[in-house]
Formats: structure tokens, C-alpha cells, sequence
């Protein structure tokens, strides 16, 4: 029986062990793939405070061997659901079956792809899925961005103060986004709006050099780039917890900045919950916070 089982280990699931496990609590980390999350992805951190300059790799290794030098289990099995048994729970993954008092949800959520030849090979050499996590890679340069809602309007109004020119893409002719972003926007001298259209091709050797981008009329044009950043949107993995969690129509798990869930006794922490940011610092106060939640949940209920 484990004080607190967490569900996955990001930045937030890693943090929230490590603040649990400082309270002695004993601790189940359920990991489907490899520790890290999204970020291990990333070649350079710049925006975390303390560490100037750090890759998603390192700082995700630094993370996991602390919660592990703390005495936190790391399991890599993927959990498949989680039933609530009198006043405790059940986890259940592909392999096993877990008891625990308290559970912290932290899977986090995927970004959306583009679903075009060599996507994945390009990532973090000139493709990117966060523009305030990346944009400042690509001061003064021509980059691309392609979406249409709210996230990518905003991102390219941030990009049109660092690059020296955006060409915003996006499949349909009007975007979804609110009406006075799109209005800055437009007032914009260098952003370009491609309407009804997709990148269809990625160009370059070693790094993205250039992009095809397709219209819906059949024509197609090149255009050269140093990067292209998605934001067609997110993808929560929260699927399996949504006959047992509220989630809201987007597929997040309804949460306030408290992490906690509709059911008593499981936490929400990281990208997988509603929020207005999320970025690797907030990710780690989502752990710090649900672990911190979990503890009293845990202290003023279970006998």
C-alpha cells in the first residue's frame, strides 16, 4: 500500500515526488515511456530560473536522480485505469495491479502534430511546438507558424517582436481566435497571413532550411525559413481517467491552481490540467502544489 501513486514522470510528476517523498510518505511513480516528459526533448533551456542554459535531457536526469536518491520507486508501466475501493484506490497498469491511499494525475499533454515527413527529425533543429519557450532561438530571422486559434495568434504577435519577418499559415480563411488578437495581427508590418493553406514538406539537411507550403487551390509555393513552429493544439493524456475525473470538452482535467480533482483524494498536476500557462516552471509548481495537497488530504483523512 503506497501513500501516493503518480501518474506519470514529467517535470510535475518528478517534482511532486520529490516534495513527497520529503514528507516520508512512501511514494509509486508510474512512467509509460521514459522519465523526462515533453522537455527531454528540448536541446536548450534558457527560461528556468537558476539554470541559464541546460538541455531537456540533463535537467530531467537531474530530476529523476533526486527523487530516486530520495527513496521515490519508479515503475515504467503504463497505467490503464484507476478505480476507488472504500478509502483507498486501485491502479491499474498493462503489467500490474497497485493500492494507494492518494493519487497524483501528471501525464501532461501532447502536441498536436502536423503529421508530415520528417516531423520528428526536425525537432529542435528549426522545428518547435512552443514559441515562448523557443522564439528567442530565432531573433531576426524568418520563421513560420502554423495554426489558427488563440495560441498561435498570440505566438506570432511574440514572434513579431524577436524575428525579422512571420508568415502565419493556417488551412481555413478565417481564424478561430479572438477578434481583437486578430486585429493586432493585421496591424502587424511583419507578419504575413497565408490563409487556406498547409506545410506540406520540410526542407533541409542538417536543419530546417525552408518549407513547401500547399494551398487548398492546388498551388504550392517554397518558402525559406530558419524555423516553423506548431500550434494546431494539444493533445491531454487523460483519456483513461475520464469515466472517473471531470474533464472538460478540450479533454483536461478540471482543476484550479489548487490541483485538486472533482474526486477526493487524486490530484491534477502539469499540462494535463486546465490552465492558462503552461511552461516548465509551472509544471514543477503544479508538482510541488498536488504533492503538498496530497500530503494533508492524506494527514486529515486516512487513519
Amino acid at each position: 500500500m503506497y501513500d501516493i501513486i503518480i501518474i506519470g514522470a514529467g517535470p510535475a510528476g518528478m517534482t511532486a515526488s520529490i516534495y513527497a517523498r520529503r514528507a516520508l510518505k512512501k511514494v509509486l511513480v508510474l512512467e509509460a515511456v521514459s522519465y523526462g516528459g515533453q522537455i527531454i526533448n528540448t536541446l536548450d533551456i534558457e527560461n528556468y530560473p537558476v539554470e541559464s542554459h541546460i538541455s531537456g535531457f540533463d535537467f530531467s536526469t537531474k530530476l529523476y536522480n533526486q527523487a530516486v536518491d530520495l527513496g521515490a520507486k519508479f515503475v515504467f508501466e503504463k497505467c490503464l485505469k484507476i478505480d476507488k475501493n472504500n478509502s483507498f484506490f486501485e491502479v491499474f497498469t498493462s503489467n500490474s495491479k497497485y493500492q494507494c491511499k492518494s493519487v497524483i494525475l501528471a501525464t501532461g499533454a501532447d502536441s498536436r502534430k502536423l503529421g508530415i515527413d520528417r516531423e520528428e527529425n526536425f525537432i529542435g533543429k528549426g522545428l518547435s511546438y512552443c514559441a515562448t519557450c523557443d522564439g528567442a532561438f530565432y531573433k531576426k530571422k524568418d520563421v513560420a507558424i502554423v495554426g489558427g486559434g488563440n495560441t498561435a495568434l498570440e505566438d506570432a504577435l511574440y514572434l513579431s517582436n524577436i524575428c525579422n519577418k512571420v508568415y502565419l499559415i493556417h488551412r481555413r480563411d478565417e481564424f478561430r481566435g479572438d477578434v481583437s488578437v486578430v486585429s493586432k495581427i493585421k496591424e502587424k508590418n511583419n507578419i504575413e497571413i497565408i490563409y487556406n493553406s498547409n506545410v506540406t514538406k520540410l526542407l533541409g539537411d542538417k536543419k530546417i532550411e525552408s518549407i513547401e507550403v500547399s494551398n487548398l487551390d492546388g498551388s504550392k509555393c517554397i518558402i525559406e525559413v530558419s524555423g516553423l513552429f506548431i500550434a494546431i493544439g494539444k493533445i491531454p493524456e487523460n483519456e483513461n481517467f475520464k469515466n472517473m475525473i471531470e474533464i472538460d470538452e478540450n479533454g483536461y482535467i478540471v482543476a484550479s491552481e489548487n490541483c485538486h480533482t472533482n474526486v477526493n483524494g487524486v490530484f491534477v498536476a502539469g499540462d494535463n490540467r486546465t490552465k492558462l500557462l503552461r511552461q516548465l516552471v509551472t509544471a514543477t509548481s503544479d508538482g510541488a502544489i498536488a504533492a503538498t495537497e496530497a500530503i494533508h488530504y492524506l494527514e486529515n483523512n486516512i487513519k
